[in-house]
């Protein structure tokens, strides 16, 4: 049997019994990051044998787990922090699982989206987890005004350290604030900070792990018809050098009536002059 066993993201105390048992059971124990896990399992005094299973590795040694699974061995799957297979390794194992009809159990437990999205105070009856964004600018660009007009929920968004500042003056630009911004969360210095402007991103600590929420419950499409919406659509396109004709033709197809996009754009024209 293989077990995919979350593990605690900051706190070591937040472990769950059951994970506590699978891990003093099995043979041998796959974990992302084997000397953070070494310091869990002697936390708890657990001695075991201890292999990586890495985004590196992840073909080999899921191959590996298979083979120790087919000759009687039990094994867990543990990521860096949190649960397997959620923005971590592991996914690849869990099709090869499948494919070969080999008996798995994933056991709940410490995932940092969930703690970040209720601490927000943003909806939660619909979450849409994204993970990390793309790291090229102009990918992440398109993705980031995809999910704005058409995913109506709150985002949930991991983010490293180095780009937490950069990734945040991009939404401002993209999503109406505030931005819920947690770091650490379990740890010491755990922190919410709420994103207004780009002054408050200021205020952030660019150390540790981060976790964005944003409130996109709101259909942007119909919030065109909102003056300010459709002033800031219209400054978005013809900053990508959209001709006003085109411009007519892509507001006419989120619904807008011709004789206000018309009287709109020639505002705008008349704003910028």
């Amino acid at each position: 049997m293989l077990f995919i066993v979350p593990t605690p993201i900051g706190n070591l105390n937040d472990i769950t019994l059951r994970s506590l048992e699978v891990l003093k059971s099995v043979d041998i124990i796959y974990s992302e990051d084997t000397r953070n896990t070494l310091k869990l399992l002697n936390y708890f005094e657990i001695k075991k044998r201890l292999l990586s299973y890495h985004k590196d590795n992840e073909e080999k040694s899921s191959d590996e787990i298979i083979t120790h699974l087919k000759s009687g061995k039990s094994i867990a799957l543990v990521s860096d922090a949190g649960t397997p297979c959620i923005s971590d390794p592991g996914n690849l194992l869990i099709k090869k699982l499948l494919t070969h009809n080999i008996n798995f159990e994933v056991l709940p437990g410490p995932t940092a989206f969930v703690p970040a999205a209720i601490k927000s105070g943003f909806p939660t009856d619909k979450i849409f987890f994204t993970g990390f964004l793309p790291t090229k600018k102009k990918d992440r660009e398109q993705y980031l005004e995809y999910l704005r007009n058409n995913v109506i929920a709150t985002i949930v968004i991991y983010e490293a350290p180095h780009r937490i500042i950069s990734t945040l003056e991009e939404l401002l630009q993209i999503f109406i604030p505030p931005i819920s911004v947690s770091r650490e969360l379990t740890k010491i210095y755990e922190t919410t900070y709420y994103i207004t402007d780009t002054e408050s991103i200021k205020s952030i600590t660019a150390k540790g792990e981060f976790v964005i929420v944003i409130n996109n419950n709101v259909d942007h499409k119909k919030d065109l018809q909102n003056t300010s919406e459709l002033n800031r659509t219209i400054e978005k396109l013809k900053n990508e050098g959209f001709s006003n004709s085109d411009i007519l033709k892509i507001l006419k197809t989120f619904g807008i009536k011709r004789n206000t996009a018309y009287k709109s754009i020639n505002d705008f024209k008349k704003k910028d002059k």
